[in-house]
């Protein structure tokens, strides 16, 4: 009898236990639902696994194990939405980073919000995406509603108003496109040379780039996704249209595939982005040399604005006191990032979250740069131009 109660005493204490130390022996559920779909694709899961791993090894997060689940989205937004729904509701996770694309991250939101689950993004522009009132989304990467300002500003002083634009069908190379004429026209008093939108898949563009070119223009913008924008800017010299005339893309020529693929045709061209690899702060050449040895690679900004999510999702994650209840864990998240102050990464400027869930409050990186491809190729080279913080309401 006596050994039957030490053993029911020694239980009882292990239970309690149990329960007071449940904030330290929690498991932390990340789900992540991004674009891999090319070689660099892969490369920024890799980043996310090798320092989800990392964090394990290391107890980073205040100890707890980190339990990482990776879905690719394709870019189409009906995985997006379906991966959303399952991390929410069946992975129960306390996180879902995503996605690459706008136009699955935007309607991804709504699943996030109704699930109460935070999502943070780290590359989706589209201004909309914060606008839709959620309190549980987050972005990393720079505002389209920024991204226009600059490059409106920068083009119209530098390169010239008589604009021909070709952009896609996709929900950032669009907005990107529509925002600058209608920012172009608002200070400039200027209307497009041409401006047209290319169908869903298409890869030729040669005859909008002839038509483009009896224009006669001063610039010609390129908006659309990645392979698009690059055949676009290889076909755009095939029609003859003379280097003298500017390109110029949206953000998306910061991914390394731009240079890598349209060779000699992306010298010249500027994009604004959030990050340069000729940015000469330590803690840039650091990233630039680390990613380069270990994904072999130059980066662009995704790389850079996943790696200050990572490094901001850590911070917050860290102050969250974990109870076992998934829905108040989820709100203690939420809040652990929205308490994000002056956090100074990679990014080109502070990067500041807040708790309403507006655009002021959510779109984190107020701090374009303006960036010049001065080679094209494998062993691209660019060159910063310049760089401006905006106010949290500017461009809405």
């Amino acid at each position: 009898m006596k050994k039957i109660k030490v053993l029911s005493s020694s239980i009882v204490i292990s239970l309690g236990l149990l329960i007071t130390s449940y904030a330290e022996a929690a498991t932390i559920k990340i789900g992540v639902s991004f674009r891999m779909l090319s070689d660099v694709g892969y490369k920024h899961g890799e980043l996310i696994t090798d320092t989800v791993a990392e964090w394990n090894k290391k107890g980073t997060i205040n100890g707890h194990k980190i339990d990482l689940t990776l879905y690719n989205d394709e870019c189409k937004s009906e995985k997006g939405v379906a991966n959303a729904t399952k991390l929410a509701y069946q992975d129960k996770v306390h996180v879902i980073i995503g996605s690459s694309c706008s136009s699955v991250t935007l309607p991804m939101v709504p699943v996030t919000e109704k699930a109460k689950v935070p999502q943070i993004i780290p590359h989706s522009t589209n201004a909309d995406i914060t606008k839709k009132g959620s309190e549980y989304i987050f972005r990393v990467p720079v505002s389209s509603r920024f991204y226009k300002i600059v490059q409106g500003k920068y083009t119209a002083e530098n390169q010239g108003t008589k604009i021909a634009y070709i952009y896609g069908p996709d929900a950032a190379g669009k907005d990107f496109a529509l925002s600058m004429q209608a920012y172009m026209k608002e200070n400039y008093g200027v209307d497009p040379l041409y401006s047209v939108q290319s169908g869903e898949k298409e890869t030729d563009f040669r005859s909008y780039l002839t038509k483009a070119k009896a224009t006669n223009p001063d610039v010609l913008v390129i908006s659309a996704l990645m392979d698009e924008t690059v055949r676009g800017l290889v076909q755009s010299y095939e029609v003859g249209i003379p280097k003298s005339v500017h390109r110029v893309t949206a953000s998306i020529g910061s991914k390394v595939e731009i240079p890598t693929n349209a060779g000699s045709a992306a010298k010249g061209v500027t994009y604004a982005a959030a990050f340069a690899a000729s940015d000469k702060r330590p803690i840039a050449q650091k990233f630039v040399k680390m990613v380069k040895n270990k994904y072999g690679v130059v980066p662009g900004h995704d790389f850079s604005q996943m790696q200050d999510l990572l490094d901001i999702l850590a911070i917050a994650l860290k102050k969250v006191n974990y109870s076992g209840d998934l829905a108040a864990d989820r709100n203690a998240v939420r809040d652990a990032i929205a308490s994000t102050k002056d956090f100074k990464g990679l990014a080109s400027g502070p990067i500041n979250f807040c708790g309403p869930g507006t655009p002021q409050c959510r779109d984190g990186n107020r701090t374009p740069v303006m960036i010049e491809y001065t080679r094209g190729g494998k062993n691209f080279k660019t060159k910063v131009a310049g760089k401006v913080t905006f106010n949290p309401t500017d461009g809405l």
